[in-house]
């Protein structure tokens, strides 16, 4: 049975976008992706809230089925789907630490710094540049030591963040460190990370995902 290819309504920098791009190369899935420009406000415009009424991203659309959002829910569709190869282990306990894992990146730490929280806090929030930097220094770094400190000394932490293949947790990681990239904003202290973060950048669906790669990302990155 031949894949299908998908459309994938996504945004260069997008963390949530660099999800679904990596779980689709991971499971050998094309897609055409149709870039939606975040920062002159596309996700507003009639025809992508046709597709997505909440206005966010990504949105993946599969033929003859209706568009899919979020992120996870996206990646968890992919699993159920093309179940080969697999982005959560086996047995219920270690699927549960992995979910953890990667909620604890797009959920705690990538809301955090979207654009749209960047707006408020920038504009009615009355940040200034200075202090949207150190909030986003602040949550970066709160993200990505904690997830150090979770993975450290956990037995069930192996060559990635769950034994010796890539799951949805390294996904979810590697998606806010590429943006932390794009910000040019370093963690120190999280060997553990970095270590997993080296050997993720050495699979080419990572690499390939790299937000600098993508249509539309200025040359300055």
């Amino acid at each position: 049975m031949t894949n299908p290819v998908f459309e994938l309504y996504g945004f260069w920098r997008s963390s949530a976008t660099y999800r679904v791009r990596v779980a689709l190369a991971l499971k050998g899935l094309a897609a055409k992706e149709i870039q939606v420009n975040l920062e002159d406000g596309e996700q507003f415009a009639p025809a992508f809230l046709a597709i997505n009424p909440q206005g966010t991203l990504p949105a993946l659309v599969q033929p003859d089925h209706p568009p899919l959002t979020q992120s996870m829910a996206i990646m968890e569709y992919l699993e159920e789907q093309f179940p080969l190869p697999p982005l959560l282990p086996a047995g219920a306990h270690a699927r549960a630490r992995v979910r953890a894992l990667a909620a604890s990146m797009a959920s705690d730490t990538h809301p955090l710094i979207v654009p749209r929280v960047r707006k408020y806090l920038t504009g009615p929030g009355g940040l200034d540049a200075t202090a949207w930097r150190a909030w986003q220094t602040t949550w970066f770094t709160r993200g990505l030591q904690s997830m150090e400190n979770r993975l450290y000394a956990d037995a069930a932490t192996g060559a990635f963040c769950h034994g010796d293949h890539p799951t949805m947790a390294d996904i979810c990681l590697m998606s806010v460190v590429a943006v932390a990239k794009v910000f040019k904003i370093e963690v120190a202290d999280i060997p553990t990370l970095d270590r997993i973060i080296a050997r993720c950048n050495d699979m080419e669906p990572f690499a390939r995902a790299e937000p600098a790669l993508q249509p539309g990302s200025p040359r300055e990155i």
